[in-house]
C-alpha cells in the first residue's frame, strides 16, 4: 500500500489554520515544520509542558498524509476557500511507499557513546565495548533514550561523579535511564518519580532488561514513597532532567531529598534560565553552571547546612 503526503509552503499566519482544514479534508496526519530545517536558517523553538506554544516558524511547511486515491487538486482548492488564503500556495506531493516500517526505525537508532566506558544500546544491537558499562534500551513511549543533550549531559556527570554506595532520586525518570545507569555506576539504592504511570512502567521494565536487582530499585508516581521510607527518605544524589518550570515549582521539594552535603544534579535548561533556576535553588545549595551543550544547561550543587 502507498499513500501521499501534500506538502504546502505557508507560514506562522495559516499553518494552524491550514492543518485544521486538511484534517477536515480526511488527512490521516498532519504536521508542521521548520521550512528552513536542515539549513543555516533551521530555528529550534522550546515550549514548556502544559503550555501552549506562543510561535511558529515564520517560513513553514505543512505536511499532510492521505490516502493514494484522494484528489489531492480538489483538497488543496477547498483548503484555499476553506482558510481564505489569497492565492494557491506553492505545494509538493510525495509518495510514502509501504516499508517494513519497524525494521526503517529501528535503522535511525544506533548506540550512543557517553564516555570511554558508559554506552547506550539497542537491543538490536550488540554492544561496540563488551567490557563497557552498557544501558540496553530501545526508543518507547516514555522520554529518554540517550540522544538528547539534557540525557547525555546527567549521563556523563553520573558517570564522573557517582561514587559506589551512594542512593539516588531519579525525579522525571521517564525510561529510567538515569536512575538504571546509577545503578550500573554503583548506586545502592535508587528510587525514580514520574507522574506518568508509563514511565513507571517503562522504567520498570527497562531495569529489568538491564539485570538490575529488584531490591535495588523502585519506581513511583507518588512523590512523597520511596522504598523502606515514607515520607521522602533523604539520598545522597537527586537528579531531574525536566524543564525549567516544573524544576522550579519542585524546588522546596528536590531540596527535602537531598541530605545534608548531598548533590544535586539538574538540567533540562536553556542557558536563558540557568541564573533564575540557579538563584532559586541556592536557598538550599551552593549552586554552579557545570557544563553546557547545544543550548542546555547542566546545573549542580551541594546542599548547605
Amino acid at each position: 500500500m502507498t499513500w501521499k503526503t501534500l506538502v504546502i509552503k505557508t507560514d506562522d499566519v495559516f499553518a494552524e489554520s491550514l492543518s485544521d482544514a486538511l484534517l477536515e479534508q480526511g488527512a490521516l496526519s498532519v504536521e508542521i515544520c521548520d521550512a528552513d530545517a536542515g539549513t543555516a536558517e533551521e530555528k529550534p523553538l522550546y515550549g514548556e509542558p502544559g503550555e501552549p506554544v506562543d510561535q511558529l516558524w515564520h517560513k513553514a511547511e505543512v505536511s499532510a498524509l492521505f490516502e493514494q486515491d484522494v484528489d489531492l487538486e480538489a483538497i488543496i482548492r477547498s483548503v484555499v476557500q476553506t482558510v481564505a488564503l489569497p492565492e494557491i500556495p506553492g505545494y509538493r506531493v510525495e509518495v510514502v511507499e509501504e516499508q517494513d516500517w519497524v525494521r526503517m526505525t529501528q535503522s535511525q537508532f544506533d548506540p550512543i557513546q557517553i564516555s570511554s566506558r558508559l554506552w547506550i544500546v539497542p537491543t538490536w544491537h550488540q554492544p561496540p565495548d563488551a567490557l563497557a558499562v552498557n544501558l540496553i534500551l530501545d526508543p518507547g513511549l516514555a522520554f529518554g533514550t540517550g540522544s538528547h543533550p539534557t540525557t547525555k549531559l546527567c549521563l556523563s556527570w553520573l558517570d564522573k561523579h557517582l561514587q559506589p554506595g551512594e542512593t539516588v532520586l531519579d525525579y522525571g525518570c521517564g525510561s529510567g535511564i538515569l536512575a538504571i545507569a546509577a545503578l550500573k555506576l554503583g548506586a545502592s539504592l535508587v528510587t525514580g518519580v514520574d507522574i506518568d504511570p508509563q514511565a513507571i512502567e517503562a522504567s520498570q521494565s527497562n531495569a529489568l532488561l538491564n539485570a538490575c536487582n529488584p531490591e535495588q530499585f523502585f519506581f513511583t508516581t507518588e512523590a512523597t514513597s520511596v522504598k523502606n521510607a515514607n515520607p521522602m527518605a533523604q539520598v545522597d544524589i537527586v537528579v531531574a532532567n525536566i524543564l525549567a518550570n516544573p524544576l522550579m515549582v519542585l524546588a522546596p521539594i528536590l531540596a527535602k531529598a537531598t541530605r545534608l552535603g548531598g548533590r544535586i544534579v539538574l538540567s533540562g535548561i536553556l542557558q536563558e534560565q540557568a541564573q533564575e533556576v540557579a538563584t532559586l535553588y541556592r536557598q538550599w545549595f551552593d549552586m554552579q553552571i557545570a557544563e553546557a551543550q547545544e543550548g542546555w544547561v547542566l546545573l549542580i550543587g551541594t546542599k548547605k547546612s
